[in-house]
């Protein structure tokens, strides 16, 4: 019974986790009783059962019910270490290397499984992203190291993510034994207190800086985490020292990331730095069609009228993500409901996702709404003039451009009268230290961003 449960449970748990989420945290796992309403489970190690608990306990669960456990909690634990295996020849100094970055039980190298669709193949180049995927593609190639690190930034949706997944899915197919480790910056930080936690920081140390590609997602999260922060230099240094490639990815460049200590803000910015910008039209249409290839073989009934593509490439510029989640919408919809897919059963399909696109903030706006709040000349507001009554009125519409458009910093430095990005950089600092003392400062700016959004 306990045996069949299981299995049945694992098989949805693949099918609900898709194959690289399975391979990496349930497929090692063993259930070892069904016992007064308890499902008692092994992990080979204390990170992947820490990691499992937190990430896919309640769906284990809920499957193993579903298959007739009448289990009410799951006790996840380490497998008991076999003394054979622990001091098996060469287990401990040098474990041997496998792809993506996972290696056994003694060298652990487990890092965050990696998407399979996101390869240089699924990737739709324009011109807002070809740097950033010549970059990519030079770095997945595994020659000697040119530029380190290797930091891509943007905003969400953008394609950062996928560029990273795709570098280590080169390098893996390229050389099997390279040891990739591809992990977000949240669990980096959370891997260095666990080794704080149960003193192994010398193992932990070890680990991160025997890699020979470390790829890093989300590094923004780390700011303002002193011992983290203080960790994550040493390793960079490490490697860095070792000739070994660093990719690091965040949501704004090295400059721009608050609360960053200056020593890791000047390391980053030592390597290729790689904006990737805000989609345009031809980008848009561009994976909107590639997206729709990939569907029309999963829904081979449907009709995909002419000019449907064309209309929500223009309609929706938010980000990838939306776009393509409206176009998995928009085929699934047809094919539940036996309809060609045409621009009317578009805009009654997808409604709300086109209301959100249709009200999008432009610069002049910010600027014209902020003078006449101010009641001060639009000319004054982005011209050279410095007095005090027209400079902190020209900060807070510089930070409203920011916060509420995906233009940057150059850009809209040259729509306030060609003005250099540290000076927009040093108006959004100055803005966000006056808000938290400054009740009146702090209204304003929330009046402002309300009559923007109407």
């Amino acid at each position: 019974m306990t045996s069949d449960c299981w299995d049945k449970a694992r098989g949805e748990l693949f099918r609900v986790l898709g194959a690289n989420n399975f391979s990496c945290w349930i497929e090692p796992l063993t259930l070892q009783s069904l016992h007064e309403e308890t499902a008692t489970i092994e992990a080979p190690t204390r990170f992947m059962r820490d990691w499992v608990s937190r990430n896919y306990s309640d769906q284990i669960l809920r499957q193993l019910n579903a298959a007739g456990a009448h289990a009410a909690r799951i006790d996840l634990r380490v497998a008991e270490q076999r003394p054979v295996a622990a001091h098996a020849p060469g287990a401990a100094t040098e474990p041997k290397p496998r792809r993506n970055g996972r290696n056994g039980e003694n060298g652990e190298l487990l890092g965050a499984p990696l998407d399979g669709r996101f390869t240089f193949d699924s990737f739709v180049v324009g011109k807002p992203n070809e740097l950033a995927h010549a970059a990519a593609r030079r770095v997945a190639e595994g020659g000697p190291v040119t530029f380190n690190p290797l930091f891509l930034y943007g905003g969400v949706g953008l394609g950062k993510t996928h560029l990273m997944h795709a570098i280590a899915h080169e390098l893996n197919a390229r050389q099997p034994g390279l040891r990739v480790l591809y992990l977000s910056a949240e669990q980096f930080m959370y891997r260095f207190v666990l080794a704080l936690r149960e003193r192994q920081i010398m193992d932990f140390k070890e680990l991160f800086r025997s890699v020979d590609v470390l790829m890093v997602d989300d590094v923004q999260f780390i700011a303002g985490k002193d011992s983290t922060q203080e960790e994550f230099f040493h390793t960079f240094n490490a490697l860095v020292d070792q000739n070994k490639q660093i990719v690091i990815s965040a949501d704004r460049a090295p400059g721009e990331i608050k609360d960053l200590e200056e020593r890791i803000r000047s390391r980053l910015q030592c390597g290729l730095v790689v904006d990737l910008h805000p989609t345009d039209y031809e980008l848009r249409l561009g994976i909107l069609q590639s997206k729709a290839e990939t569907y029309r073989s999963q829904y081979p009934g449907l009709t995909l009228a002419h000019g449907v593509l064309e209309f929500l490439a223009h309609r929706i510029t938010t980000n990838v993500r939306v776009l393509e989640g409206a176009l998995t919408r928009l085929f699934a919809f047809a094919s539940l409901v036996g309809r060609e897919i045409t621009l009317d059963l578009a805009q009654e399909c997808l409604a709300d996702i086109l209301r959100a696109s249709d009200r999008k903030v432009s610069i002049e706006e910010i600027q014209r709404k902020v003078a006449e709040h101010y009641n001060v000349r639009l000319s004054d507001l982005i011209g050279p003039k410095r007095v005090r009554t027209i400079a902190r009125p020209r900060q807070i519409a510089m930070y409203l451009a920011k916060k509420m458009t995906t233009r940057s910093l150059p850009e809209i430095g040259r729509r306030f009268g060609g003005r250099d990005h540290t000076t927009i950089m040093h108006g959004i600092r100055k803005v966000e230290e006056l808000k938290a003392s400054d009740h009146q400062m702090a209204e304003d700016i929330d009046l402002l961003r309300r009559l923007l959004d109407a």
